[in-house]
């Protein structure tokens, strides 16, 4: 499964905060991360924090598409359906402002 996601490196703490609207009109996953954006740093907490969330391996999260943009491209190894359900639990969880 692919996610887009809206980071913020250097917030105030690590959390997914809602959801974002893209510019081709999808949705993607707005979080949040307390890291610097310097040698992958943020990249890595949000693996860590999702992979947390979604109760999956850090090793099954990987970035295919913007290494060092805030607008990313994740992809996320398993079931489709399982990993639907999971990311809709924490979007649910977190609460959406779009």
């Amino acid at each position: 499964m692919r996610a887009a996601l809206r980071v913020t490196p250097k917030a105030s703490r690590n959390a997914v905060t809602g959801l974002a609207d893209t510019a081709c009109g999808g949705k993607a996953l707005k979080v949040a991360v307390t890291t610097v954006p310097e040698d992958g740093k943020a990249n890595e907490a949000v693996i860590k924090l999702l992979a947390k969330l979604w109760h999956v391996p850090k090793s099954s999260i990987t970035v295919v598409a913007g290494q060092t943009d805030r607008n990313k491209i994740l992809h996320v190894a398993g079931d489709p359906a399982d990993l639907m359900r999971r990311l809709g639990a924490t979007v649910d969880l977190e609460g959406s402002d779009g």
